[in-house]
């Protein structure tokens, strides 16, 4: 294997290379808009650019599911794939424009990708762009996805970005102005371990700050956050982004400065190399009135350049130079994809009616507004799909001419039930009931979209916002709900959102429900795939579905109490790690060894159905005796595991060190029990996910 090019490296190449640099052009350097320096062979580049689940807003690129659901497959080497598709694809695209000439926004061969905030809050607009709520998992998942991004080559294949460092989750309406109080603790154990594991484990090549303040300092400029914990404590080495706008935030919302040139001082001073934004291009100005120095600017004009020398920009032999526009949009990145959002879908439900058998079916009415919505595919920070497959078109192509395929759109997504003109023209109620009396069985698809639930500016819904109210079904999709179910006809609910909903209590009478997410541009082949059982649903929750919203503590408090499966103490509706398949498996045999820094916990996974599946083993740790305020238990290891009919496979999952330390009230990690309760199965320990699954993880007692 060729050895990556390491900062160090860099940096010395670097710094001959900005030595040659007036301050004037070092200046300059430090916006997302960096202009060529042609007396020294410096081409212009725009760091502006997204992949997060696909090459983003630069023309035709495979589109994955969204990374809520990609955090739902609970699959590390799935995520090291899609990263490394990603970055076939943006450097074939990048080779092809850069051959047109064209240089511009989106065309980089940086993204501002993964997105690995904790999704703390249910009513967060932008939870379905992280892998879910809970930080172990979230670190996986996101370690898993650099390390594809980036590739194992001389040079980067791709630079990925962990935003929006640190404790950034809504609300959305605030966030130019918010101030996140977060103790010491919950910082340590919630926000922060993602972003450490990017760093020390992945090698993240950069780091976004976010809009808010955290304890009253603007991320993008905090000395706690990227001083005394990125660079001196985690030891990062590459370069620091703000978020688009948040440096002006400084003066225009935030108030911690007065002036540009005072917020372009406070972010450069502090470690922001550079701004997505305007800010930096007071950066001369700000030299004149004292208030940078030039090492200052030279320092961060250094890391970017290092960034760029990474990447093999100023290389004749990068070998991902090579790679042809005809690597871009592949069947095989397709193949991919359909099977990323084959492992995202979570079965929540089911009575015995999946998988359908169409032999056994001569109608099936498809209803719901985002039965044919290709929206609900996309997410969002999405590129341009080649082919889109709704869940309506899926069904039509898996059954064929065998089965008569009735459609109604119902109701609109989210029509305001007081708009009485509007519904009279739009509403299809009736119809809907009618078409499902006719059908032998029902697939109803309700749920959200990306402009509906999404970041602010981008998204809005009734509530002003890009943030959900509540967390019930929204406009008329209830009612539709209820008159389906009351025709009688078994009802398959399909899912479409990137957060958790609530169903007014009529989960009860559905037949099964599928979470199918924001599932990518073939995600209606996948949800076919699932329903006709060519394959078996094998996605577990990364999130909480809460049974209301009066159980949500309030929004603003980034305190964890109350929040997640870790800390709450109600019953879930549905909880995180849970998610049924068709195949009965079984695990047996449960055996801890223990060492001085580590812990190895054997299972042993039997397939005991009549086809293939795919299972998650998961390994929860709770302490038994600590003094300490901790977690009811948390996820510490998880592996998928594929199993042919009757197969079984011993597995074998370590746990550091780390996964049996605490978190005192001073942020500071200590291993002050010993005595441990090892859970190993295919969900959390908790009394409902035990109910739902019909059988209890294995348990051991241990000392450590």
């Amino acid at each position: 294997m060729t050895k990556q090019m390491t900062h160090a490296e860099a940096l010395e190449l670097a710094k001959e290379l900005v030595a040659k640099m007036t301050v004037e052009e070092r200046a300059f350097q430090l916006t997302y808009r960096a202009p060529a320096v042609s007396r020294l062979g410096i081409p212009e580049y725009n760091w502006w650019n997204e992949a997060l689940h696909g090459v983003a807003r630069a023309g035709t690129a495979t589109m994955f599911p969204q990374s809520i659901a990609l955090g739902a497959t609970f699959d590390e080497e799935l995520l090291r794939q899609v990263g490394d598709v990603i970055s076939t694809e943006g450097r074939a695209k990048h080779n092809a424009y850069v051959a047109e000439g064209d240089r511009n926004v989106y065309k980089g061969l940086n993204f501002w990708s993964p997105n690995v905030n904790i999704f703390r809050d249910p009513r967060w607009g932008r939870g379905h762009e992280t892998y879910g709520e809970d930080p172990y998992l979230t670190s996986r998942m996101g370690v898993a996805f650099i390390k594809g991004l980036q590739g194992e080559g001389r040079y980067l294949k791709a630079a990925a970005c962990a935003k929006h460092f640190a404790a950034h989750s809504g609300p959305e309406a605030l966030r130019h102005e918010f101030n996140a109080i977060v103790c010491k603790k919950d910082l340590e154990e919630t926000y922060l371990p993602a972003f450490e594991a990017c760093v020390k484990e992945a090698d993240v090549e950069s780091i976004m700050g976010a809009y808010n303040r955290v304890n009253g300092e603007p991320a993008c400029g905090s000395h706690t956050l990227l001083q005394e914990i990125l660079r001196e404590k985690w030891g990062f080495e590459g370069h620091v982004v703000s978020d688009c706008g948040a440096i002006e935030d400084f003066h225009e919302n935030h108030k911690v400065t007065k002036t540009v040139t005072e917020s372009a001082a406070l972010a450069l001073g502090n470690g922001c190399d550079m701004s997505c934004g305007d800010v930096y291009l007071h950066m001369l100005e700000a030299l004149e009135e004292g208030l940078v120095t030039e090492e200052q600017i030279t320092a961060a004009c250094e890391r970017l350049m290092a960034t760029r020398f990474r990447l093999g920009m100023f290389s004749d032999d990068c070998e991902y130079d090579k790679i042809p526009y005809s690597e871009n949009d592949t069947k095989e990145h397709h193949d991919l994809a359909v099977k990323a959002a084959q492992e995202s879908m979570v079965l929540l439900k089911n009575t015995g009616i999946l998988p359908l058998d169409v032999s056994k079916l001569s109608s099936i009415a498809v209803i719901g507004p985002n039965a044919d919505s290709r929206k609900v595919l996309w997410g969002n920070y999405y590129g341009t799909p080649s082919r889109n497959i709704t869940v309506l078109e899926g069904i039509e192509e898996a059954v064929g001419d065998q089965v008569r395929v009735y459609y109604s759109e119902g109701c609109p997504l989210d029509q305001d039930v007081s708009d009485e003109v509007l519904i009279a023209w739009t509403d299809r109620m009736a119809e809907a009931v009618h078409i499902a009396k006719l059908s032998d069985v029902v697939v109803l698809c309700l749920g959200l979209d990306a402009e509906f639930e999404g970041e602010a500016g981008d998204a809005n819904n009734p509530y002003g916002s890009a943030d959900k109210g509540n967390l019930v079904l929204p406009g008329r999709q209830q009612a539709l709900l209820k008159a389906v179910l009351d025709t009688g006809k078994p009802v398959v609910l399909v899912l479409g959102a990137g957060s958790a909903l609530t169903f007014g209590g009529e989960e009860e009478r559905l037949s099964a429900i599928l979470d199918m997410w924001y599932p990518g541009a073939l995600g209606g082949k996948a949800v076919a795939d699932v329903l006709f059982g060519k394959v078996a649903p094998s996605g577990k929750l990364p999130i909480t579905f809460y049974r209301a919203t009066e159980e949500l503590p309030d929004f603003t408090d980034y305190s964890m109490k109350g929040r997640t499966y870790r800390y709450m103490e109600q019953e879930a509706l549905y909880p995180f790690g849970f998610g049924l398949t068709y195949e009965p498996f079984t695990v047996s045999g449960l055996f801890v060894e223990t060492g001085e820094d580590c812990a190895k916990v054997t299972v042993t996974v039997t397939n005991q159905g009549a086809h293939a599946g795919r299972q998650v083993v998961q390994v929860y740790v709770k302490d038994l005796e600590s003094s300490l305020a901790v977690p009811n238990h948390s996820l510490k290891a998880f592996q998928s595991v594929c199993l042919e009919a009757g197969e079984s496979r011993e597995v074998t999952l370590e746990l550091d060190r780390r996964a049996f330390e605490e978190v005192n009230e001073e942020g500071e990690r200590v291993l002050e029990s010993r005595r441990f309760r090892i859970y190993a199965g295919f969900s959390q320990p908790d009394a409902r996910s035990v109910a739902l699954m019909g059988s209890a993880p294995l348990e051991m007692e241990i000392q450590f």
